[in-house]
């Protein structure tokens, strides 16, 4: 039987939609958050932060329970647009976004509170504008930071596996991610695709972790050296 590598291609449109989205979310949030401080902060960063620490499976319920057929989300979307995100790809994609976001938030948020205030507020003197700031200085500045969420991000949702399983099921090439068929395929006892997707799995994991590390030091290196120069400018 040849082998099925629909899967992999079904993980990785997870993963790049998810990212996506996480981004167009999370670097405004980050930036409103790190900048911000008004009543109930914490309470809403431990909500943003709650699914790292919550089991996938308790995630997957609260998605299931949200988007649901009966659940309040689910009926709005289906009074307003007539579609369902349970079982579908759509699924998959909310829950990678949601189980992804956090990562994201977390290092764009510690990147942009390094920034040195003193350059946005000098820019501010001179009459720029809160969004210009941002984009110019604050942005730029926390690229680095930026960067290592969005790959951080994009493994998290690639490996994604509870709370996908919980809303999107699994149906073969429609929302069986890489996890839910190496599960599939574990329970099976088709340990040869398990043990193909378990390699194919950890290799691009490695890959990303080690290109991110190896990335991180060249930008801290970077870093030391433009210091020094300055210092004896």
């Amino acid at each position: 039987m040849a082998f099925d590598y629909s899967p992999i291609f079904l993980s990785l449109k997870v993963a790049f939609a998810a990212v996506f989205i996480v981004v167009l979310l999370g670097i405004p949030v980050a930036g409103h958050m790190a900048r911000r401080n008004f009543s109930g902060k914490d309470i809403v960063e431990s909500l943003i932060t709650l699914p790292l620490v919550l089991p996938p499976s308790v995630v997957g319920f609260l998605l299931l329970w949200l988007f649901g057929k009966n659940g309040p989300l689910g009926q709005l979307l289906d009074s307003l647009f007539g579609v369902s995100v349970v079982f579908n790809l759509a699924g998959a994609v909310i829950a990678a976004v949601v189980v992804s976001f956090p990562l994201m938030y977390q290092s764009s948020k510690a990147a942009m509170e390094n920034v040195d205030r003193t350059l946005e507020n000098a820019a501010r003197t001179l009459g720029t504008g809160e969004f210009k700031v941002f984009m110019t200085i604050t942005l730029p500045l926390s690229w680095p930071g930026i960067v290592s969420g969005i790959i951080l991000a994009f493994a998290r949702s690639l490996g994604e596996f509870g709370a996908t399983l919980m809303i999107a099921g699994n149906i073969p090439g429609k929302t069986q991610t890489m996890s839910i068929a190496i599960y599939m395929a574990n329970e099976a006892g088709d340990f040869n695709t398990a043990l193909i997707l378990v390699t194919i799995m950890t290799l691009f994991s490695f890959s990303v972790v080690f290109w991110l590390n190896r990335w991180s030091k060249k930008q801290q290196k970077g870093m030391q050296q433009d210091e020094v120069g300055e210092k004896y400018a």
